[in-house]
């Protein structure tokens, strides 16, 4: 399954291009070759210094130890110090107090991606957001260094950014235990951060200083290809790398169809070539995968959710826990090496892609806010897996599941990657937010939504929704007590809004930002991650005492309603033998019932 040198962890660099290989020759042709191109050359010899390349903290510790934070810092400034086509630079600031950086490797030397966005297609790579996964800080330590050296030649007009780690305090908070379920490096960064947030769970709410600094580098960036490095975990079977794509159809449109039908195949295909295997993460926990499964749906608070929001198609690398930490750090490597060959091979087309896509986003259309699995298709994997059985626990007494490495087995299985909407909502003209609700508008910000403040004191006739029911959490998610299963009921009406109130256009690149956070039923709306949890408290009440007379009256004076009372108590048993259930009823059918209740804030302009 794996080349010969699996087990390698120097890599050499070159500092004159070789015709690019993919085996050890490549390295033997560098140490054999590069004294006399530089003789040849007529070079200067570096100063003494420099004559060494630099090795990764990873090298040093041939491969049984990962970077510390500071090593990695040091390490990449003396990159960036000795070859101009890296560039380093810091971006805003994370809840450990450190600033993310962004490492950038051109080969053109131009930085400002402004200036190279439309001509050069930009990869960006996310490393760390788990820390106790470390394998493509360490792969991408050595890649960028290839880049800058000449082992590993980009192709024209690629562009490599980097943030070598995102979770600097889990990174910080080192240690030899939190990965139970991991072999190797000896010591690892922690999965929370600084504040204890699990990072990949916080691309909408933004509790973290670290996902505002990220959308701050990816609206700087706005890369074509997105990559997220992370270490798998669930079950065991013979691969030491999975991938796990934005899923396809929620992608959708035409960044949706390259991904599915030439990125993934392309990458897979090439890394057979190099005999790395690869497979669709394995989406199980508990069982083995003999059965088949369905693909991961990265909603919009995971990474590859947050990037497919601006059309962008995004891939995690999830490497075996199980397998050796060098062959794990050398797949990630392979497979990063790959990718950017085949970002310069499809480098137009995915430079068109977003525009492609933007255009089908137009007010009227439909958008999907929630999917369900197609049972009806699937791929059928020719998997490469382990003998598993159940057993007797010599710990518990009861059944365990153990897997037998020794006896690999190949399984014809399912595995379902094809999703259907199963909710959708009709793009409107614009949003209407009130300008009190200042941690959404915040949110805003930080994602670069467009809008404008109203002048003046404006009626406008929109569509409003009321919050008619939803379930909560009842243990703590992340900081919250999200929603779920939100349903609203709508009405068109005029409603008096105030100067200062936002006008937030749809006709922008962050259209699926806005319905995604803004539609209440979205699965990471803002009201699922409880910012607009006041509306559903009630602020005024009543004394059954004194509002026996009012409701007396209402029903004396009102047939329909006093028909509708009547109807309820004889079809709700319940209803009929509770005298407060009456009165409410009444109650919130009478004037004295405040607006605000359960009427949700924001409110859409149509077409």
């Amino acid at each position: 399954m794996h080349p010969a040198d699996t087990n390698a962890v120097f890599w050499i660099p070159l500092t004159t291009a070789l015709p690019k290989t993919r085996t050890p020759m490549r390295i033997f042709l560098t140490r054999l070759l590069l004294p006399a191109l530089l003789l040849l050359a007529g070079c200067k010899q570096p100063p003494a210094a420099e004559k060494q390349p630099l090795q990764s903290p990873y090298e040093k510790g041939e491969g049984h130890t990962t970077a510390t934070y500071g090593e990695l810092l040091n390490y990449y400034r003396e990159l960036a110090r000795r070859y101009p086509e890296v560039h380093m630079q810091t971006v805003g600031s994370t809840d450990s107090g450190e600033p993310l950086h962004l490492l950038t490797y051109n080969r053109d030397r131009i930085f400002n991606f402004e200036q190279l966005r439309e001509s050069h297609t930009v990869v960006l790579i996310l490393n760390g957001i788990h820390p106790g996964e470390p394998d493509g800080i360490d792969a991408c330590s050595m890649l960028m260094r290839d880049l800058a050296t000449g082992v590993v030649r980009t192709p024209e007009k690629v562009v490599v950014a980097i943030i070598p780690v995102y979770n600097v305090g889990g990174a910080l908070s080192r240690n030899q235990g939190t990965r139970a379920n991991q072999n190797g490096p000896e010591s690892y960064g922690f999965r929370g951060n600084a504040r204890n947030y699990d990072l990949n769970r916080d691309f909408i709410k933004m509790d973290t200083r670290n996902a505002r600094a990220f959308a701050g580098i990816f609206r700087q960036v706005r890369p074509h290809l997105f990559v997220d490095t992370h270490v798998s975990n669930g079950a065991d079977y013979a691969y030491t790398l999975t991938h796990l794509f934005s899923q396809h159809n929620k992608l959708g449109g035409a960044p949706g169809h390259f991904q599915e039908t030439v990125l993934r195949p392309g990458l897979e295909k090439a890394l057979e070539d190099q005999g790395w295997e690869i497979t669709p993460y394995v989406n199980v926990y508990n069982r083995p995968p003999d059965g088949g499964f369905t693909q991961f749906m990265d909603a919009p608070r995971y990474s590859t959710g947050y990037t497919a929001l601006w059309n962008t198609p995004g891939l995690m690398v999830e490497t075996h826990m199980l397998k050796p930490y060098p062959q794990r750090v050398k797949g990630t490597y392979v497979l990063l090496e790959t990718l950017l060959d085949l970002a310069g091979d499809y480098g137009d087309t995915l430079r068109g892609l977003r525009q492609k896509a933007r255009a089908a986003l137009v007010p009227s259309a439909y958008y999907p806010l929630a999917w369900k699995v197609d049972s009806t298709r699937f791929q059928t994997l020719d998997f490469k897996g382990f003998r598993a059985d159940t057993l007797p626990s010599a710990v518990t007494g009861l059944p365990r599941l153990k897997y037998f490495p020794e006896e690999p087995v190949t399984l014809e299985i399912p595995y379902y990657n094809n999703f259907i909407p199963a909710d959708s909502v009709r793009i409107p003209e614009a949003y209407i937010l009130p300008g009190a609700w200042r941690r959404v508008r915040e949110r805003l910000d930080w994602n670069g939504s467009s809008y404008r403040e109203l002048e003046r004191d404006t009626l406008l006739e929109v569509t409003a929704y009321r919050i008619e029911g939803f379930q909560t959490y009842t243990r703590p998610y992340e900081g919250h007590y999200p929603h779920f299963d939100t349903r609203v009921s709508q009405t068109s009406r005029k409603v008096r809004f105030r100067a200062g109130d936002l006008w937030i256009p749809t006709r922008q690149e962050g259209v699926r930002y806005l319905l995604e956070t803004l539609e209440p039923r979205g699965v990471d709306s803002f009201f699922n991650w409880n910012f607009f949890d006041p509306i559903l408290q009630r602020k005024e009440g009543f004394s059954a005492y004194v509002f026996e007379e009012i409701a007396g009256a209402m029903l004396e004076s009102d047939p329909d309603l006093r028909e509708a009372f009547n109807a309820k108590k004889a079809s709700d048993k319940a209803f009929a033998a509770s005298a407060y259930q009456q009165l409410n009823w009444l109650y919130e059918r009478s004037p004295h019932y405040e607006a605000a209740h359960l009427q949700y804030p924001v409110y859409r302009l149509e077409p």
